[in-house]
């Protein structure tokens, strides 16, 4: 049953996760597309790009979307798949939340100690490695398209990714401001022309 699925692979999605929303999104993509295969890959890339858009923490945000998701691609009517979305937030957070709770009061009582400080030493490279390989994940030709198949559409997201990215390093811009800038953008790009080919037609 999807539901106890759901609840399962986000309670080890949860458990296992080191550094928040980015490093968990490689995770997220594994089990819900690749193992369970209950969204495709554009299905998840548009869900990680609202999450990221909408207010609160971007890995809760996207095991809510899925969870939603999943239940309705699974043939279930629609209000059930908010049950699907209580299950996945739930679960995501309630390993984590209970285990620091007994952790935070560990660490406040040994923070100085040599061994603890190799280990959270190696957890942070891991952290690193998570949300590269999340990066890896998203340049995909479902985000930034293929130059042989539409060369057009492979070119502007290619511009508008260097353009956030420098942007962001160099000049410290808000990632509010790059999302709202966006969005005009990729409507004036891809929406704008439907819109008026439509009419045409």
């Amino acid at each position: 049953m999807i539901f106890w699925q759901l609840f399962y692979t986000f309670l080890k999605i949860g458990i296992f996760t080191f550094g928040g929303g980015y490093a968990m999104v490689a995770l997220i993509q594994n089990e819900v597309v690749v193992e369970n295969q209950w969204l495709t890959s554009q299905e998840f890339t548009d869900i990680l790009a609202i999450s990221q858009a909408s207010p609160g923490p971007l890995g809760i945000n996207t095991a809510t979307y899925t969870g939603y998701t999943a239940v309705v691609n699974a043939g279930y009517p629609e209000y059930m798949g908010i049950l699907g979305a209580f299950l996945a937030s739930f679960s995501v957070i309630l390993l984590p939340f209970l285990l620091m709770l007994i952790i935070t009061k560990v660490l406040l009582k040994h923070k100085n100690n040599p061994t603890l400080a190799n280990i959270f030493l190696i957890l942070r490279k891991v952290v690193v490695g998570l949300i590269a390989a999340s990066a890896l994940l998203l340049t995909s030709t479902e985000n930034f398209g293929s130059p042989t198949e539409s060369t057009y559409r492979f070119v502007i997201s290619i511009l508008i990714f260097v353009g956030v990215f420098i942007a962001s390093y160099k000049f410290k811009k808000s990632p509010i401001l790059l999302i709202l800038v966006c969005g005009i953008i990729g409507f004036l790009a891809y929406g704008l022309p439907e819109i008026i080919s439509g009419a045409n037609g």
